[in-house]
């Protein structure tokens, strides 16, 4: 039986200078692949777009030059291997529906082909066209052949076919890529994009499918938008001269970007891009795909991903196809929305586009949910995590995502710098060393002070030392809208940027790095039930508590918290075994470790062994104010300084005194009369603070004097190695149970401390200027204000009645016995 929709197409190929065959189909491939090239179509996507463009938007302006071209197009892409027959059918039945519906019979389609060659100037040469047109017009009035009206009852009874595009399942994703060239079929082939890897290593610098890789999850996760958004979001809140001296101030060749973005915000045109980034996803998974970089599976779960994020963000194809032209006037740097009709009037309008199909609904969420899957698969080493926390400061960081890169030696090179300069951390100290910069107990800190905050119950801001300053209180007393979120983060964010330097320098052992960034995700994960709850606390910590001399990250937080593509949400979420990269210390030994006060910084972590280079430094600084010498001299002294102390020198030496004032002033004056030794002057200065009761020495126990010294000494002794864990934890233990047993609170040790200082300190012209700044640093511990300026505000006095409330989060040290776990 005769196929009456092929033989007709076989007729109107006759036309194309065709010898008539009864099958369209029946060209050599070789043959059909030149003639294509002839016809520049030189791949798959050119012929797509040939065959969509054939029927325009369906208007009555149908161009019948582009109808018979696209059926010899659809007949040469079967023969060609670059369709399947029954593809090439719907496309013949497509446009042989559109012929018949804008001509009445075949004189008239005839009579339109004429004027259209006439009007194209028969550039071609006279091929036989006109001798084609009379053969076919005499079949016609003889009634042989498939005539005009045999082809009208035929189309009559036999409905158009779906749209000839892959269409079911995840294969639906590839719509996406139709702004780029819509996908005729699947699997994709190195015929579908000619010329591609040459295009791939001009245009991305990709040279392999790790590049690739690396570039699909960047434009996932980040792309070109993020700076775009950034900038946006800081200009409008810039009035018209600001926003002006903004783009003078960009660099030559990135101005036109900013006068472009400009002139975005002066027309109140949405500022969204995003489909930028994602449409070239797809293009891109499309290209791994072609050059078999990717598995057909993977090249569609990015498609996937991409179609995930899109129907996450945007309401129909008008909305997606705008932003694009955004993101594509943004990056060509000139407003190409005045184009924006002519560019997209056929993918929008037609007929036949592959988007005529909503775009809510594209790909169902049963094919959605695997995709997911996958996409956290790519990101499944805990190096990303790492990577994620650290791209909010370094942005330049997330095109990492995905197999590791090699780093430049420049890289490495600042790498090592910044962790030498930054944090005197070398290489030479190995992985452990990282542990020092993991500070559980200051995040204990801050989230107790939050919890108080938020009941009103942080300490006065008056001090027995002053009156804490304002702006310090402030910002204080504005942690309780922080009450919430457990304050890991804060410090995590930093540790995470440490661990990353150590990374790229290349000088640290891989597999202790790793062990150190699959920690981080462990703590993390136990402390944020996900990437929302993280990133909110992150935004809240450091609105309330922003680096010294630097920008807030808020801006980048947001735009990670609102962006759906964001790497932390793509992350491993998962909850199990938990261990830190670091010691977590037991509340009881924060206290006992906080008895140094502003002897020293704040003690947020368990103190270690320091590498000899760090030795070497406190050593001497042993050496030069105690004159220890050996592990058991400084066990000798610890045992001193808790059991006696400078404060039974002042008990024996100087307490008599006080009650023998005439004996007192005779010693002063016997002292004064004639020339003193080092010692004697010593005793001299010692015997006039007796004399004026100088800051309470003789109204003060001096216990604490003695105590912070121990605990200084023993966090010394650790570090050098002097003392092992369990002789360092005798000592917290000793320390803390005497600072019970001598005092009631914070205050009063505070003021034994002070004192203390103050009297047994030498002599030196910078008295002064040494006593006003502790009284500043223990104004400032004992106020939280500013909050990190020491714990003492966030603990419980050793010994004393619980005063604190609980924060409302786990995030906290053990040993709280009213903490809800």
């Amino acid at each position: 039986m005769i196929d009456l929709l092929n033989a007709w197409w076989a007729q109107q190929l006759v036309l194309c200078d065709w010898a008539f065959d009864p099958d369209p189909l029946s060209v050599e491939p070789e043959d059909a692949r030149a003639r294509l090239s002839i016809l520049a179509v030189p791949d798959r996507g050119e012929l797509g777009w040939r065959l969509l463009e054939s029927l325009g938007t369906g208007g009555a302006d149908a161009d019948p030059a582009r109808l018979l071209a696209a059926l010899e197009l659809a007949a040469l892409g079967a023969a060609a291997g670059w369709l399947d027959e029954a593809q090439a059918r719907a496309w013949a039945h497509w446009l042989a529906g559109e012929v018949v519906a804008h001509h009445r019979d075949l004189d008239a389609w005839l009579e339109a082909l004429r004027r259209a060659r006439s009007a194209d100037g028969w550039v071609r040469g006279d091929d036989g066209f006109a001798d084609a047109c009379e053969a076919l017009a005499v079949l016609e009035h003889e009634g042989e052949g498939i005539t005009w009206d045999r082809l009208g009852e035929w189309l009559a009874v036999h409905d158009r076919p779906e749209a000839p595009w892959p269409g079911s399942g995840g294969a639906a994703a590839w719509r996406l890529r139709a702004g780029f060239a819509p996908v005729l079929a699947l699997p994709a082939g190195e015929h579908d994009w000619a010329g591609l890897a040459e295009w791939l290593a001009e245009d991305w610098r990709v040279h392999s499918r790790e590049d690739l890789l690396r570039v699909l999850l960047w434009l996932g996760a980040q792309g070109d938008r993020q700076g775009w958004d950034l900038d946006a979001t800081r200009l409008l809140a810039l009035d018209h001269d600001a926003r002006r001296a903004w783009c003078a101030g960009l660099e030559a060749d990135e101005r036109r970007y900013g006068r472009t973005l400009l002139a975005f915000l002066d027309q109140g045109e949405p500022l969204e891009w995003a489909a930028w980034d994602w449409l070239r996803l797809v293009d891109l998974a499309w290209a791994g795909a072609c050059l078999g970089w990717l598995e057909a599976e993977e090249a569609e779960t990015f498609a996937l991903h991409a179609a995930d994020l899109i129907q996450h963000r945007y309401s129909d194809w008008s909305a997606l196809a705008r932003a694009y032209q955004r993101g594509r006037s943004l990056f060509d740097g000139r407003d190409l929305l005045g184009a924006f009709e002519s560019d997209w009037r056929l993918l929008l309008q037609s007929p036949l586009s592959p988007w005529r199909v909503p775009l809510q609904g594209l790909v169902d969420e049963e094919r959605l949910a695997p995709a997911r899957d996958a996409m956290r698969g790519w990101r499944a080493d805990p190096r990303h995590w790492v990577l994620a926390l650290a791209s909010v400061r370094e942005p330049e960081l997330a095109v990492r995502q995905g197999p590791p890169v090699a780093v430049s030696a420049a890289r490495r090179d600042d790498a090592l710098g910044f962790l030498a300069e930054n944090l005197d951390l070398h290489p030479e100290e190995g992985v452990a060393a990282l542990e020092r910069y993991w500070l559980p107990a200051q995040a204990h800190h801050l989230n107790q002070l939050a919890a108080d905050a938020a009941h009103g119950a942080l300490p006065p801001a008056e001090t027995p030392f002053g009156v804490a300053e304002p702006a310090a209180l402030a910002q204080r007393d504005g942690l309780r809208r922080a009450s919430h979120h457990a304050a890991t983060i804060h410090m995590a964010e930093k540790y995470a940027f440490y661990l990353q330097m150590a990374f790229d320098s290349e000088a640290f052992d891989v597999d202790g790095l790793a062990a150190l960034a699959e920690a981080l995700r462990g703590s993390l994960c136990r402390f944020y039930p996900d990437s929302r709850r993280l990133l909110e606390a992150w935004v809240s910590w450091d609105s309330l508590l922003p680096e010294e001399d630097q920008p807030t990250l808020a801006l980048e937080i947001r735009w990670h918290l609102e962006d759906p593509g964001s790497l932390f949400h793509w992350l491993d979420w998962r909850v199990d075994e938990w261990r830190e990269p670091g010691p977590r210390p037991r509340l009881s030994q924060f206290t006992a470790l906080s008895l140094v006060g502003p002897l020293n910084s704040p003690p947020w972590s368990v103190p270690h062994r320091e590498s000899e280079r760090e030795a070497v430094a406190i050593r001497e600084w042993v050496d030069g104010h105690y004159g220890l010498h050996s592990a058991e001299e400084l066990s000798e002294f610890l045992d001193f300084l808790l059991e006696n102390g400078d404060r039974q020198e002042y008990q024996i030496n100087y307490a008599p005194y006080t009650l023998n004032s005439a004996r007192l002033a005779s010693e002063i004056a016997t002292l004064e009369s004639g020339e003193c030794s080092d010692e004697e002057r010593t005793h001299l200065l010692r015997l006039q603070r007796v004399r004026d009761n100088e800051d309470g020495c003789n109204e003060t126990d001096l216990t604490a004097w003695d105590l912070a010294q121990a605990v200084d000494l023993a966090v010394a002794g650790r570090q050098l190695g002097w003392l092992e864990s369990a002789a360092f934890d005798r000592v917290l233990e000793r320390a803390h149970g005497l600072a019970a047993s001598h005092y009631s609170g914070w205050d009063a040790y505070a003021r034994g401390f002070y004192a203390g200082f103050s009297f047994f300190m030498g002599e030196t012209p910078e008295r002064e200027s040494f006593l006003a700044g502790l009284r500043q640093a223990l104004v400032a511990w004992l106020s939280a204000a500013p909050p990190l300026a020491g714990p003492w505000a966030s603990l419980e006095f050793p010994g004393a009645r619980p005063r604190h409330w609980a924060p409302m989060h786990i995030d906290t040290l053990p040993g709280d016995a009213r903490l809800l776990h």
